[in-house]
């Protein structure tokens, strides 16, 4: 009998937190790192559904995509999936902090605060790390200083089994870029760097490197 495919869900692009209905906090995330990760999986015969924020990049072909705008959003979709998925890419930007409160209309100009109260977002990658029994983990990290450094603690804090490290503000890697460079940090201590390349050939060198694990893991969770 014929295997069933590797089930693989990514996450990508940006989170927006509003402030009343037509403004909101985010960041610059593309999505293309997590749009590469999810056709590069898909290339691979895996079966995948992307999660994404607003970008401004076409449904690759042959993937499942839900498009989400909020953290909670993100968070809802993403467990929706995840109790089956063999492999979680979590390469979305999520705004880890939001609004304490959010007008119901919007705020006149001469009503503004000077200060935003804001308060923890949902940790969705801590969150799914509990929960996991089986799944490999793939966390990113996007840093300015310190960066192997503070990848190393994110994947010891969320339980992860791989983080991929990236500096961003600097040319040719980060959010904006069509090229990026990663550090791959695992669990057992492994450190290799891909890149500096297009996202699409390192995404092709991150499925690579992260599909023997997902073997074995998915092998352990199907034993009886």
């Amino acid at each position: 009998m014929e295997a069933s495919p590797i089930r693989c869900l990514v996450s990508a692009g940006p989170t927006r937190e509003y402030f009343d209905p037509v403004r909101f906090l985010s960041n610059p995330s593309s999505g293309r790192m997590g749009f590469a990760v999810a056709e590069a999986a898909r290339a691979q015969g895996w079966e995948v559904a992307l999660v994404s924020g607003p970008v401004a990049l076409p449904d690759p072909e042959g993937v499942r995509v839900v498009r989400v705008e909020t953290g909670d959003e993100m968070h809802a979709a993403l467990l929706e999936y995840f109790p089956e998925c063999d492999v979680l890419f979590m390469t979305a930007a999520v705004m880890d902090t939001r609004p304490r409160h959010r007008s119901p209309h919007k705020v006149k100009k001469d009503r503004l605060p000077g200060v935003i109260e804001m308060e923890p977002a949902t940790d969705i990658l801590a969150d799914l790390g509990r929960r996991k029994t089986g799944q490999t983990l793939v966390g990113f990290a996007a840093e300015t200083e310190n960066v192997e450094a503070n990848a190393r603690a994110k994947l010891v804090r969320k339980n992860l089994d791989f983080i991929a490290a990236n500096e961003v503000g600097v040319p040719g890697s980060g959010f904006v870029s069509e090229t990026n460079r990663l550090v791959l940090i695992s669990r057992d201590g492994g450190r290799e760097v891909l890149g500096p390349a297009l996202k699409r050939e390192l995404a092709d060198r991150l499925i690579d490197r992260v599909a023997p694990s997902v073997a074995r893991g998915r092998e352990g969770r199907e034993r009886p």
